[in-house]
């Protein structure tokens, strides 16, 4: 469990606020399909705080926004895949536990597109709108490896990126 402080509450909460902007009014969306850069601060909070903090800001990122600035009806398990995808991101690359391998970018973004979004986000659109599940998945399959690259290409950059705080870089 990371230890809260002054410091890392206010970056969370900036991060939240990004994410709730990004995901809200910077992307597209039609009702089965997103497409964005919201996972950036997520990747972030992940990258900087760990698996807990990259849930947190997904979590509560997509579920105020869901309250806040509402596209559809909410439904909680678009708020577990997001808390699940922010801890994926914590797991594989937070920087005190990571080597740094693309291996371990290329893993994260798999499982959080691949299992997370592309699976589970579309049995919960199946749910939600009672659509079929499989030609509801055959249609998002194109949107989740446009997304994986983006995500691959984004994450390997903000990884390169020296970190201001602690005057290291991320690899």
């Amino acid at each position: 469990m990371p230890k809260f402080n002054t410091r890392m509450i206010t970056a969370l909460g900036v991060l939240l606020a990004l994410e709730i902007v990004l995901s809200r009014f910077l992307s597209i969306a039609a009702w089965n399909m997103k497409i964005g850069f919201s996972f950036v601060p997520i990747v972030l909070a992940a990258i900087l705080f760990g698996p807990v903090a990259g849930a947190t800001v997904a979590g509560l990122g997509d579920f105020l926004g869901a309250i806040l600035f509402p596209i559809g009806p909410y439904f909680p398990g678009f708020t577990l895949t997001a808390a699940l995808g922010g801890a994926v991101f914590g797991l594989f690359l937070d920087r005190k536990k990571r080597s740094g391998a693309w291996w371990q970018t290329a893993l994260a973004v798999l499982i959080h597109q691949g299992v997370l979004s592309l699976l589970l986000n579309t049995l919960w659109i199946s749910i939600l709108y009672t659509s079929p599940y499989v030609p509801l998945l055959v249609t998002r399959i194109a949107q989740s490896a446009l997304m994986a690259a983006v995500q691959f290409v984004v994450i390997r950059i903000l990884l390169r990126m020296p970190e201001r705080l602690g005057g290291k870089q991320f690899t």
